[in-house]
């Protein structure tokens, strides 16, 4: 299921051309999937805290129309595939106001242990593998 969080585009966040710099995208990307995350009862901290790092493989941003200061967008974000050693995250970027896309996005990331040697998630954190699988499985 997607889930829905909220930016409020700050001025720092555009560039001369008085839009959102493209770059801003790809760290919303990472804002909303922390959050959903978090929501979903698998977090970032507490999975590092089982030692289990999660970096990004690859990231994709397909830019559909102009966000500028002040605007709010609202990022749509899920779990679009899961393998037990890999992840990846879907993303549509909309304004909030308009519906309007802005930007589709999508992430692709591993699971790392203690050395940066790959891991299963299934192995190294259970109740994580479960609780993604749960998500998936309620699509």
């Amino acid at each position: 299921m997607p889930v829905v969080y909220e930016h409020k585009v700050q001025y720092y966040e555009t560039d001369k051309m008085d839009c959102v710099h493209h770059s801003n995208y790809i760290r919303w990307f990472e804002e909303a999937r922390t959050w959903l995350m978090d929501q979903g009862g698998f977090g970032y901290a507490q999975m590092e805290e089982l030692g289990v790092m999660s970096p990004v493989l690859k990231a994709q941003a397909e830019y559909r129309s102009m966000t500028r200061f002040g605007e709010t967008v609202e990022i749509e974000t899920q779990v679009e595939s899961y393998t037990g050693t890999r992840i990846a995250f879907s993303y549509v970027v909309r304004d909030k106001a308009s519906k309007t896309v802005r930007c589709l996005g999508r992430t692709e990331h591993c699971f790392l242990g203690k050395g940066g040697k790959p891991v299963s998630l299934k192995k190294a954190c259970p109740p994580y593998h479960q609780r993604i699988s749960e998500v998936l499985s309620a699509k």
